[in-house]
């Protein structure tokens, strides 16, 4: 069993060795310098997004609910502009990206932005929660900032990751299904949530500096996430969950809203200048 055991092992360090530890961005005034784990390409993942994102937009383009809102489609499409013209703070290439924002109608109190710069905002997060610019801001800086740090292509490295080093084990170890499935799950408890919850706070940061930097209030971040409470999205505890908890995330933003403040009183300057 323990040479089996070490078979596996090598495969899984081989694999490692292949991959790449990198910082997908500057680290910004927030201090952004995790070292990612990176299976994949990004030319991959943009290609994947893209195709994804395609397919969204066509979706609801034939279901009629696509940019049906003008008034509300100049908004999000005029803050996810300023924030746009600050992203390359954290990594010059995104000015190659081929950016792209929509707003699909829905209830859903949602928005995304995916690898390569494909924005796409729900109407209900804004028209549910009465959001101001600076609050949308923090809700597009957010999902911005999960595209500039390659999240998704971080998530499924570490997917890929954990698929390819059960079947490995598995096979060497001659493992049932049923000890497959339980070690998938032991596995997903280890590895991706809590991954999953460092991203989110990583993402709440960048996007904080993002919004202030294009003269946004950061303070309208916290707002936001209590105003998500109210709307019962984000209760519950934050462990088993990949999302920290509302006032978890309110505390770090809370804690963090001074390290960005000052970009956000020279932003306003700027513009009142």
């Amino acid at each position: 069993m323990s040479k089996m055991l070490t078979r596996a092992g090598c495969a899984l360090l081989l694999a490692a060795s292949l991959a790449g530890c990198v910082n997908t961005t500057a680290g910004g005034q927030v201090g952004a310098t995790r070292k990612q784990f990176m299976l994949l390409s990004p030319q991959e993942v943009e290609k994947l997004s893209a195709q994804s994102y395609l397919q969204a937009v066509g979706k609801a383009k034939n279901e009629h609910k696509l940019n049906t809102d003008a008034t509300l489609g100049r908004r999000v499409r005029g803050v996810a502009e300023r924030l746009i013209t600050q992203a390359p703070v954290f990594r010059s290439d995104v000015r190659n990206w081929k950016w792209e924002v929509n707003v699909t109608e829905s209830e859903e109190l949602n928005a995304y932005a995916m690898a390569g710069g494909k924005i796409m905002v729900y109407s209900g997060i804004v028209k549910r929660l009465a959001l101001t610019d600076d609050e949308m801001a923090a809700i597009i800086g957010h999902e911005m900032a999960h595209a500039l740090r390659e999240h998704s292509r971080e998530g499924m490295s570490q997917a890929y990751a954990q698929q390819m080093g059960l079947n490995v084990f598995g096979k060497l170890a001659g493992l049932s299904a049923g000890q497959l499935n339980m070690a998938a799950m032991a596995a997903d408890v280890a590895l991706t949530k809590p991954n999953s919850r460092t991203m989110e706070s990583e993402a709440d940061v960048i996007g904080l500096e993002l919004m202030a930097r294009a003269g946004y209030n950061p303070n309208a971040a916290v707002v936001l996430w209590q105003k998500m409470m109210k709307a019962g999205a984000g209760t519950g505890p934050s462990f088993m969950s990949t999302h920290p908890s509302g006032p978890e995330r309110i505390a770090e933003l809370e804690r963090q809203i001074p390290t960005v403040l000052p970009l956000y009183n020279a932003a306003r300057g700027k513009k009142r200048g």
